[in-house]
């Protein structure tokens, strides 16, 4: 068996699928070819079919945490000025 039908045997029994009969196959591609005789020019590409409504926002800039309110739920006893320490973790070493 050739190597390319054993990788497709494989896939087709791996997945759960039956490989699809060549007249299948060429009803597919009959029904693409169709496609071509369809006027698209009126019609701009997208890379959806629904709108895409507020998917985007605006940068805004907003002033940021204070080092006091960065650091309000440190651990008691571990802030070190502007920072808080945390515990070591070495593991195997």
């Amino acid at each position: 068996m050739p190597r390319m039908s054993r990788t497709c045997a494989r896939y087709a029994s791996h997945h759960g699928n039956v490989m699809r009969s060549r007249p299948e196959r060429l009803l597919d591609w009959s029904r693409a070819e169709r496609l071509k005789a369809v006027d698209t020019s009126e019609i701009s590409p997208t890379a959806s079919t629904l709108p895409l409504i507020g998917v985007q926002r605006d940068d805004v800039i907003r002033p940021g945490l204070t080092t006091d309110e960065a650091l309000a739920n440190a651990p008691k006893g571990g802030r070190d000025g502007e920072f808080f320490r945390v515990q070591e973790i070495l593991e195997g070493r």
